[in-house]
């Protein structure tokens, strides 16, 4: 599968960098200069309305930011699915399908009730034309399929695992390998 927008890329074994070890990243853009996304299943302790206290209304539970990677950590993104195609907010841009993008500097009251779940992101994933392409041959990522579900889920934990589990093939095998082969 190729790294589209709306693709996931999920951890493979051999990733050790501790940045995405483990993680489930959302595709978000992915063209010839390079691709962008955000990691699904690193939730921090910090509390939307803490950080972007008119937001803790809209946001989806759990209602805390998540880490979505290592680049531009003092930025956050919003990332949401539409409750009806047909009524964007404004500061929309959509990505893929019904989800895409909200600017956190539109007024709320203009968002609340156009989108059925958003989630805040603290930084993001990037990589350099052909640098995740390279990832992939080489092993580090999984491309694979994603769900609304994955993106906006309350419980993120087994979100990997979950994520591999239902491919088919070997990958489902991969859900179930230990962190440690040799403790097998």
């Amino acid at each position: 599968m190729e790294p589209t927008p709306g693709t996931l890329l999920v951890a493979s074994p051999e990733l050790l960098d501790p940045n995405f070890a483990d993680s489930v990243v959302l595709l978000l853009d992915s063209d010839e200069n390079g691709a962008l996304g955000v990691i699904l299943n690193r939730p921090s302790r910090v509390p939307v309305a803490a950080v972007l206290e008119a937001w803790a209304e809209v946001v989806a539970d759990p209602d805390v930011l998540f880490h979505g990677g290592p680049v531009s950590t003092d930025g956050a993104l919003a990332v949401a699915v539409l409750s009806d195609p047909e009524d964007a907010p404004v500061g929309w841009r959509p990505t893929y399908g019904d989800v895409g993008l909200v600017d956190l500097d539109s007024p709320v009251e203009l968002v609340d009730g156009t989108v059925r779940a958003m989630r805040v992101f603290a930084g993001y994933a990037g990589w350099g034309a052909d640098q995740l392409q390279e990832e992939i041959a080489e092993g580090s990522w999984y491309v694979v399929a994603s769900e609304i579900e994955d993106v906006f889920r309350s419980e993120v934990g087994d979100l990997r695992r979950e994520v591999l589990r239902r491919q088919p093939g070997e990958l489902a095998w991969v859900s179930t390998r230990p962190a440690d082969p040799l403790m097998n």
